[in-house]
């Protein structure tokens, strides 16, 4: 969107040789004159204007989920940018002296029309201000007239006439620089009314009319089209009547067929569609969540499957979060050189176990960014899952070399693919898990350590396929069923030996899963 803004904006200025102009320096100066003594006029050469600027916003939906209705924190979000964007100057004198954009009558090219009423209002108020100020002068220091106490009442009623315009003129801007539009609105949410509704959204209404129009004048100042682009995000974590409240504002805020606003959704909706359907806003619809997003967005992007590169480039982001590993590798070698040079044993201690350990993340990371490895095959294309897998892998290896004593420890790269495994199929993980805890309980005197997990799962994925209903929900967390056959079967056969030794180190599987899988398998035992 910033690369076609740049470019719009070079192919205008090669057509009409008009620079845009902008609210700052000798621009707010100019842009204040026009507020108070100009009127905007839409002309036929500005609907030709194909140079556009964007205004970005981005609403975080979770961060005003605690609030009554989530819907007014994104007028605030709203109302609040553009302020912030254009000043709080520009847009106060507009409240008091601004005026909307109209149409123009024929085929003018002017743009600004003197607003002639102002202006006779101003210099009358001046006129009789400075007729009032002479007759009190005159009646303060002219001798032999300073004795008429009627003529300095007139003189004074005048003067504060003529000023009390003026006055409140500077005070109502005064009034609208410090308290914001999202004060106001904020100030209403409080209020008792606002449980009532009593006249509430009409206010909040008028609020977003007087951001429409403003934004209408600063088109025609800045010579260019002006669009809000406001990003929601992290709506998919809110509660379902919070989500259809900001669908409503959303709508509200489109209805008009000239709206300045581009909404950009980025939500998923396998999250989003039951939370409608739990809300009252899908009457009429056949509560169908998929037909109101429907009507709602007029452009539908769903962002395709991650490829091998982006997975890697994702990972790589991730990885640079965890600046903690480079520092501490780096100390410590800073640290082992200087006793070197200064001659002093180097005793194993904390810290040389802390740089083992760095070694072995730095390893499996590796593994991770290697597109040979089949590792990288199985990376999830969520940004979240890959985050929760880069912060994993450290806690597991250290874990894993805090419990060390035995010559099978797992190679990093183990550690990080049962990771992953843990990560993409806790539902199928957990299954086999339990089903080899119950038959070790069962047969303790078999030796079930050379077993492979994919074999165990086998023998008892019929029964995982009869419980699927109870297991609904879990089994929705699993990922493709087909790589996790691959995974298992061929690429990495882990052995119940391998589990028992990660067990102990999984952080990233929810243990209450297992927990109800054998409370489901002893229920269904005893009918």
């Amino acid at each position: 969107m910033r690369q076609e803004m740049a470019r719009r904006e070079e192919a205008e200025l090669r057509r009409s040789h008009q620079k845009p102009r902008s609210p700052e320096g000798w621009g707010l100066l100019l842009a204040l004159w026009y507020l108070a003594f100009y009127e905007p006029v839409i002309t036929e050469s500005h609907l030709r204007r194909k140079n556009i600027e964007f205004i970005f916003i981005r609403f975080s939906a979770w961060q005003y989920a605690g609030c009554d209705k989530l819907w007014a924190g994104l007028v605030t979000t709203l109302c609040h940018s553009i302020r912030h964007h254009f000043g709080a100057l520009p847009l106060s004198v507009y409240h008091v002296m601004g005026t909307r954009p109209r149409f123009a009558s024929g085929f003018s090219q002017k743009e600004w029309v003197l607003k002639r009423g102002t202006c006779l209002k101003l210099w009358g108020m001046l006129f009789v201000l400075g007729a009032g100020l002479s007759v009190l002068l005159v009646a303060i220091l002219v001798p032999g007239i300073k004795d008429h106490h009627a003529l300095k009442v007139v003189g004074s009623t005048i003067t504060s006439l003529s000023g009390s315009g003026l006055v409140l003129g500077a005070f109502s801007v005064l009034k609208n620089l410090l308290v914001s539009e999202k004060q106001k609105i904020e100030r209403l949410t409080n209020s008792e009314k606002f449980t009532s509704q009593l006249g509430f959204m009409s206010k909040v209404r008028n609020e977003v009319e007087v951001l429409v129009d403003f934004l209408a004048f600063m088109e025609i100042f800045e010579r260019r089209r002006l669009r809000v682009v406001m990003e929601i995000t992290s709506l998919d974590i809110c509660y379902p009547e919070k989500v259809a409240g900001v669908l409503d504002a959303m709508n509200t805020l489109l209805s008009d067929a000239n709206s300045p606003f581009i909404f950009i959704l980025a939500v998923d909706p396998s999250v989003i569609v039951p939370c409608l359907e739990q809300t009252s806003c899908m009457k009429g619809l056949a509560d169908n969540g998929y037909l109101y997003l429907n009507r709602t967005v007029t452009l539908p992007f769903s962002i395709p499957e991650m490829g091998a590169r982006s997975r890697l480039q994702c990972l790589e982001a991730a990885v640079q979060t965890r600046e903690d590993l480079m520092y501490r590798i780096i100390t410590s070698n800073v640290e082992r050189r200087r006793a070197k040079c200064q001659g002093v044993p180097v005793v194993p201690s904390w810290r040389e176990v802390d740089a083992e350990a760095v070694r072995c993340i730095h390893e499996a990371f590796r593994c991770l960014h290697d597109g040979a490895d089949p590792l990288t095959r199985y990376l999830p294309t969520n940004g979240t899952h890959v985050r929760r897998i880069v912060n994993t892998i450290p806690i597991t290896l250290r874990l894993l070399l805090h419990r060390a004593g035995n010559p099978g420890t797992p190679s990093p790269r183990a550690a990080a693919a049962w990771v992953v495994l843990a990560d993409q199929w806790p539902c199928r993980l957990s299954w086999a898990l339990q089903c080899l805890e119950d038959a070790w309980q069962n047969q303790p005197t078999l030796d079930f350590s050379t077993r492979s997990l994919w074999s165990i799962f086998q023998e008892n994925v019929g029964e995982l396929s009869a419980l699927r209903q109870p297991l609904h929900n879990v089994l929705s967390l699993d990922g493709d069923s087909e790589l996790f056959q691959t995974f298992l079967a061929s690429d990495f056969p882990f052995t119940a030996c391998d589990a028992h030794t990660f067990l102990g180190v999984t952080v990233n599987l929810d243990h209450s899963i297992r927990h109800k899988m054998g409370l489901l398998r002893g229920l269904d035992r005893l009918q």
